[in-house]
């Protein structure tokens, strides 16, 4: 898989595979779901949150789990969490070490940051 360029704006590079993310409000996690041909789905990983406050979640960690480690799926779930968390006009603070180094690389994210985080 090649790296994206870097600099604000630039898309990061994912799997491309039809996924799902769902929302696992009783266990406090977003889950990553590979959507199979035959309609059945396959767990990949999740992102670990909490809501702090009326639109602040705070993502806490990243799990993938080891069949699909170092393949870009847990881009390919904050990329798209991310992008939802937008869509909502939701912030984030990010205490997951993965999702700090994903802001570094993909700054343009920097705005879901909620202030003084």
């Amino acid at each position: 898989m090649s790296e994206s360029p870097r600099g604000p704006g630039a898309a990061p590079q994912t799997p491309d595979i039809p996924v799902e993310i769902v929302d696992n409000l009783g266990r406090g996690r977003y889950e990553l779901w590979r959507v199979d041909s035959d309609g059945g789905r396959t767990f990949i990983g999740f992102v670990g949150y909490r809501l702090q406050e009326t639109g602040v979640v705070e993502l806490q960690h990243t799990v993938i789990s080891e069949r699909f480690s170092r393949q870009g799926f847990a881009r390919l779930l904050v990329t798209n969490l991310l992008d939802r968390l937008r869509e909502r006009g939701e912030r984030i603070v990010p205490t997951c070490t993965y999702v700090q180094s994903y802001l570094e690389r993909f700054p343009h994210y920097q705005d879901l940051v909620a202030e003084g985080e």
